[in-house]
Parts: structure tokens; sequence; C-alpha cells
């Protein structure tokens, strides 16, 4: 089993004693855990405490990520959610999950097993049983797979290929920004799983969607999102919707792109989240 590191360990401790709900925020490729800062903020004013754990010996910045990209090759989907059960493991009340992109799937997939309060997953990567496959999602991807070598690699993405993917929606001076701030190497391993989940039965990218334990859940779509547009965001939902016994609930967001959980409209989506939580906390 992956171990958390400290700093993801005195996050917990400091969530268990505060007696505050736990609220857990899951990034996905390209981004760190850092990318969360204003959300925790956000959050941590309104009461609750946030846990904002990195990837499987994730480097704790942009510049160390960028000198270390073998840190996160061969990363599965299933290590990931290994670390993050662990860390939910410690947490002393049942959390809220937020996830974004990757980090969408995999809160699906925690909440799936019962362990969330409430989850929000925002432009979700895909699970086996949703179909619809884009062309913009597969063009994204392809800086990844194109090449087979890159399942066992992290990729660095060029400024083009984040501004296609991730930085569609905002102004050329924030792209830039955004890029050079926050993009570091991405697993190759998730993308070519999420290829293949259709295909694969015995896919690690699989989520219960029926538990009644599951609770309430939001997913968030940016309307102009490259990487996973709406039809792949309501296909999550629509198999969601299957779950009788929690709420289910979809909203697109007018204008906003991949990059909506760290672009200049971040409290927008934020915002959103957090009133979800708040409703069924």
């Amino acid at each position: 089993m992956a171990s958390i590191s400290e700093h993801e360990a005195e996050q917990v401790r400091r969530a268990n004693a505060g007696g505050r709900m736990p609220v857990v925020f899951v990034h996905g490729l390209w981004l760190l855990a850092g990318s969360w800062q204003p959300w925790t903020e956000l959050f941590e004013q309104a009461g609750y405490a946030t846990v904002a754990p990195g990837w499987p010996d994730e480097p704790p910045s942009v510049e160390q990520a960028r000198a270390r990209p073998g840190a996160f090759a061969g990363k599965t989907v299933a290590r990931v959610a290994e670390h993050l059960d662990e860390v939910l493991g410690r947490l002393e009340r049942k959390p809220a999950l937020v996830g974004h992109s990757f980090g969408g799937l995999l809160v699906q997939m925690l909440a799936g097993q019962g362990l969330a309060e409430v989850t929000v997953a925002i432009d979700p990567a895909p699970f086996r049983g949703v179909l619809a496959l884009p062309l913009s999602a597969l063009r994204a991807a392809a800086p990844v797979l194109a090449n087979p070598l890159n399942r066992a690699r992290a990729v660095m993405l060029t400024y083009e290929q984040f501004r296609y993917a991730f930085a569609n929606a905002v102004g050329e001076q924030e792209a830039h920004e955004l890029y050079d701030s926050c993009a570091v190497p991405g697993a190759g391993a998730p993308l070519f799983q999420a290829a293949m989940a259709n295909l694969n039965p015995w896919t690690q990218l699989k989520v219960d969607t029926l538990n009644p334990a599951r609770g309430p859940l939001l997913i968030l779509s940016g309307e102009r999102d490259n990487t996973v547009p709406w039809a792949i965001a309501n296909g999550a939902f629509r198999r969601q919707l299957r779950n009788r016994a929690a709420a289910t609930e979809i909203a697109q967001l007018q204008g906003r792109g991949h990059a909506l959980t760290i672009d200049s409209g971040w409290r927008e989506v934020a915002e959103r989240a957090l009133e979800f939580v708040g409703r069924f906390s």
C-alpha cells in the first residue's frame, strides 16, 4: 500500500483535531495538489477542514515536478485510488469529496464505495459504461496516446497542447501564466486505461453507481471543455442517475474550459461546489 506523505498526514491530523467536517480535494493529470490552494482557503473560511492529497510520490512544487517527471511515471488509477483510500481511512469523519478531471473520476470511485458524505466531480474523466468519445477529447489526449510507450512514462504537454486541452477558454496571457505556474508532467497510464475501459472487463476504471451509500453527487461541466466535453460528463451523470437512494445533479458552466478550477474564474466553480456540499453535509 502506498504510504502518505508527512504533509498529507499533518493535514489529516489537523482535520481530525478541529472537529469540523473534512473536505478532500483530488486533482487530475498535469496539476499538483497545490493547485487547490484557493479552494481550500475558501472552504476553510466556510468552516470546513480541508485535505488536498497529492498522487503517490508527488513532488511538492511545480519546479520540482518538472525536474523529476519520473515521479509520475507508471501511476495507474488503482494506485492513486489506493493512496487516497489510505488518506480517507485516517479521517475520523466521513468527508465530502471534490475532484477535477481524473480526480473527478477518482472521487466517484470512492463515493461508490460508500466513503463520501457528498461528492462534487468537476469535468470528470470517464469510467466504464460512459461511451461518448468526442473528437476534441481524442485530440486533447493525443500527445499521450499517440505513443504506446507513454503508458509507462510521464508526459509534459507543450504550451500549445496545454492551451487546447486546458486553457482554451481564457485569454492568451492567462493561458501562458497558467502553463508557467501550474502545468507539470502527467502520468500516461490513466489515459491508456480510460481509452480501453469499455473494452476491458477487468478495467480499474469502474464506479459502483448503484450503491445506496454513495451519497449526493454533483457533476460540473465546463461548456467549452475540450478534454472532458459535455457528452462525457453527461454520460457519467446518466449512469449515476440510476442511483435512486441519493440526489444526483449536473450543471454546465457557460464559457468555461478544463482549467475552470485554476483559472481566474475558479471562485464561481468553487462556490457552486461549496453550496452543494453545504446543502447535503
